[in-house]
């Protein structure tokens, strides 16, 4: 699987620009994923390419990013540290075929994030300032599942679940702190996964979150690649 191409897709920037092979992208500033260049391609001017990242971000008033994935151009990740490009937010991709376990909570599933849905994810993962309204146009660019459990109409977990063809990504999982160590997390993924009903699945956690990668291995999925940002 082409995983940078997959995570591109399913999280898409509503802006974005083509230059020398390389696609630029940019969001609002919400997500490093959605606000960073895919230098997927040999660029044939390197020093060029780099430059007008540089000035595409600069416009925007944000620093330049570039995510580093398995299939980024040979070379870059050295040359940009040579820039004095800082590496910022090592990230594995685990995938697998899980099992269609039955969640062990009833898990509510719309075609759209409805409110609640967004301010449960947005108030665990919502690092990005005032960027709630760029969140959600992200999240609503491409068809996408919502999964919640939900007590007194409060969504505590959710996830979102993309079908990309013959595997299913999933993205913003998020638990309420007050209510984690219940298997609501788990009860989301398998409910997405359920639902999707494709032969594989994968997704995206911080390299340090040992305990989302436990969870994640015991539900069948296994690191498959890595990736990171340069940032300057």
């Amino acid at each position: 699987m082409n995983f940078d191409l997959l995570v591109h897709e399913a999280w898409p920037a509503y802006e974005q620009h083509s230059h020398d092979g390389w696609l630029l992208r940019y969001a609002g500033g919400v997500t490093k994923r959605a606000n960073s260049v895919l230098p997927l391609g040999g660029p044939a001017d390197l020093d060029g390419a780099i430059e007008a990242a540089e000035a595409f971000y600069g416009e925007r008033g944000q620093r330049c990013v570039f995510s580093m994935g398995p299939n980024a151009m040979p070379g870059l990740d050295e040359e940009l540290a040579r820039r004095g490009y800082e590496l910022v937010d090592p990230t594995v991709i685990m995938a697998g075929s899980p099992g269609a376990e039955p969640p062990s909570h009833k898990i509510r599933i719309e075609d759209r994030p409805w409110r609640g849905w967004l301010e449960t994810w947005w108030a665990v993962d919502g690092r990005y300032g005032t960027g709630f309204e760029e969140a959600e146009r992200i999240c609503t660019g491409v068809p996408a599942w919502y999964g919640a459990y939900e007590e007194d109409g409060v969504a505590l977990a959710v996830g979102r679940g993309v079908p990309q063809g013959d595997t299913l990504g999933i993205y913003c999982m998020a638990t309420s702190p007050e209510a984690r160590r219940r298997g609501l997390a788990r009860a989301v993924l398998r409910a997405l996964v359920r639902h999707g009903g494709t032969k594989s699945a994968y997704l995206v956690t911080t390299a340090p979150n040992q305990a989302a990668q436990g969870l994640y291995r015991s539900e069948g999925f296994e690191i498959a690649g890595r990736y990171h940002y340069r940032v300057r």
